[in-house]
């Protein structure tokens, strides 16, 4: 029995799932341990405040390089990763550029379009974003693509320490709204720093002066790659927007409270995929392309990685599920007992994303992408009038916030049978994907 325990620890896929389950583990304690005194010092009208302006970086975030540093784990020499990777920096700065001057002609316009003019002299701050998660994105991606895990691991856990006491140490002085405002700005380029500063120290494997200075066809390679930003980018894209959908139509019905409410639950349950389901798919990704490349079935890690995740997450979403709102009066404070109703069903809906996770990384391997697109069309679409049900049939915030979460675990159950599916059916050939 000890010797199986022995070889099943040293794969090198459990190891660099451990690795990063770890790290992320450690930032998640900090945020769970400090999350009592912050919720206490802000309150959930400014958990809402800076909820809202949340929901729009979670927009910008992931398009931020038009999803080509994902792309930087696929080729098989290093000489085109690096030139994806510059490419994905140059598109940040341009993107960044281009949304600083809409915001300079339209802000204002804007802020009243999404009902939020309260945080409208802030919208200056998502151009910053855009850059300080584009190089975010491309760090972690070229982390996972010389497995250096480790890294990304001491990354996470040095930013969640310094963001969250500096909530603390800032918030006894001044419990303001801005200040976690600030903090959700800078957080993705503290990291992005963190990663290229360890990642230095350690292997010394990359500069980007002189990754600028060198050659390669980044139109080449933009070209080579043109499906993340066709089909991952929009995909990508109308996510975000569907996670952001209950923030916009709370804030804009039921006040910032509601909208605190949301945020806090929201946060608190996405920690076990960010603990575990996140870890496994940096692992899985760059194991599932290497099956891929060599011309073999890859429909074996996929199930055994959704049924790892399937047994793992099934305790702590439980709980929430039974014990919601006796556990967030607890922990957060009796304000918050309320954000206890939200948190069962999006206990629910979170449950379903993390066992999700491997055939969301499995979908590009497989060239898939054009699937996911449409994928996410229809499940936006189905979201959004799940909420519209829940404010205008039921006018009640947690019917609201229940109907999305349901009609988002469907969908989560939906995209794993299917990618499963077509993970047996593909034909695989040298990299090449061929539907029988």
């Amino acid at each position: 029995m000890i010797s199986k325990v022995k070889d099943f620890l040293n794969k090198r896929f459990i190891k660099n799932v451990l690795v990063l389950v770890t790290g992320t583990a450690a930032a998640q304690a900090i945020t769970m341990a400090t999350a009592p005194v912050i919720t206490r010092l802000y309150g959930p009208e400014a958990f809402g405040v800076m909820g809202t302006f949340n929901a729009l970086v979670s927009v910008i975030v992931p398009i931020a390089a038009l999803t080509y540093p994902i792309a930087i784990v696929l080729p098989k020499q290093e000489k085109e990763a690096k030139a994806i990777f510059k490419l994905s920096i140059l598109i940040s700065f341009i993107l960044s550029i281009f949304i600083f001057i809409i915001l300079l002609l339209f802000k204002d316009s804007i802020a009243i379009l999404l009902n939020m003019e309260h945080i409208s002299n802030y919208f200056y701050l998502l151009p910053i974003v855009i850059v300080f998660s584009g190089f975010m994105q491309v760090m972690t991606q070229w982390l996972i693509r010389i497995k250096e895990f480790t890294i990304n691991a001491k990354a996470t856990v040095i930013q969640s320490l310094i963001v969250n006491l500096s909530k603390i140490g800032v918030g006894l002085f001044l419990p303001i709204a801005q200040v976690l405002i600030f903090f959700t700005a800078i957080s993705n380029g503290l990291r992005g720093l963190l990663m290229y500063i360890i990642s230095n120290r350690q292997v010394n494997r990359l500069n980007i002066i002189k990754l600028f200075k060198s050659k390669g066809n980044i139109k080449e390679v933009a070209k080579k790659h043109k499906d993340f930003p066709l089909y991952r980018a929009p995909q990508d894209l109308l996510f975000a927007l569907q996670q952001s959908f209950p923030i916009i139509l709370l804030t804009s019905f039921f006040g910032p409270i509601a909208t605190g409410y949301y945020t806090i639950s929201r946060s608190v349950l996405s920690m076990p995929t960010l603990l575990i389901g996140k870890a496994v798919a940096d692992a899985f990704y760059p194991r599932a392309s290497e099956t891929f490349n060599r011309g073999e079935d890859i429909s074996s890690i996929l199930i055994k990685s959704t049924l790892g995740l399937l047994v793992v997450g099934l305790v702590p979403f439980g709980v929430i599920i039974a014990f919601g709102p006796t556990i967030f009066a607890f922990v957060f404070g009796s304000d918050w007992y309320s954000a206890g109703e939200y948190a069962r069903w999006i206990a629910l809906w979170s449950y379903t994303t993390l066992i999700n996770r491997p055939s969301i990384m499995t979908l590009p391997v497989l060239n898939a992408q054009r699937f996911h697109l449409i994928y996410t069309i229809i499940l936006a679409i189905v979201n959004l009038i799940a909420l519209i049900i829940g404010f205008k049939v039921f006018n009640s915030d947690v019917m609201s916030v229940a109907l999305f979460s349901l009609s988002g675990a469907i969908a989560n159950i939906f995209l794993i049978s299917i990618t499963i599916r077509l993970s047996k059916t593909i034909k695989v050939t040298k990299g090449q994907s061929k539907y029988s």
